[in-house]
């Protein structure tokens, strides 16, 4: 029997250029600004995608599946070491159109067991604000947790 898959979706607006954000999406030295401490990125099909994050141990790790420049990124997805969503085992789509002076983006990230929905949902609720700062010139923003530590 076949294991039935969830899927999230979400759309943002990112005041830069397609051309800045897919930077922040393939450049390892950008990616890091908004998402993970150490991300080794081989932006073409078949090439490497594999980040460490910062506030944990966890490492996300899959391949490339198509790279249209400031247009289009796919990429497998999945964590080292995890059973349920391991590496490569789902995948994302991110969509890049220019608007106006900005970008919408739109990610789909498929292929997600029934257990593992929520935290991606959390993670990339997170992380894609993070990016939306990050491509307008701004610091990224903290959890709502750590802002409330300080």
């Amino acid at each position: 029997m076949a294991v039935e898959t969830k899927v999230i979706e979400r759309v943002i607006t990112i005041d830069a250029p397609p051309a800045t954000v897919f930077r922040l999406l393939t450049d390892p030295a950008q990616y890091v600004r908004w998402k993970g401490k150490l991300a080794e990125l081989e932006p073409q099909p078949g090439g490497k995608f594999r980040v460490e994050f910062a506030s944990t141990k966890d490492i996300a790790a899959g391949k490339y599946v198509e790279v249209i420049r400031d247009r289009r990124v796919v990429f497998t997805w999945g964590w080292e070491g995890n059973e349920m969503v391991p590496p490569g085992s789902s995948t994302v789509e991110i969509d890049l159109e220019p608007t106006g002076s900005g970008t919408r983006l739109r990610l789909v990230h498929r292929g997600l067991p029934d257990g593992a929905v929520t935290s991606h949902t959390e993670g990339w609720d997170y992380f894609l604000p993070r990016l939306v700062d990050v491509g307008a010139g701004r610091e990224p923003r903290e959890a709502p947790e750590a802002e409330a530590k300080r």
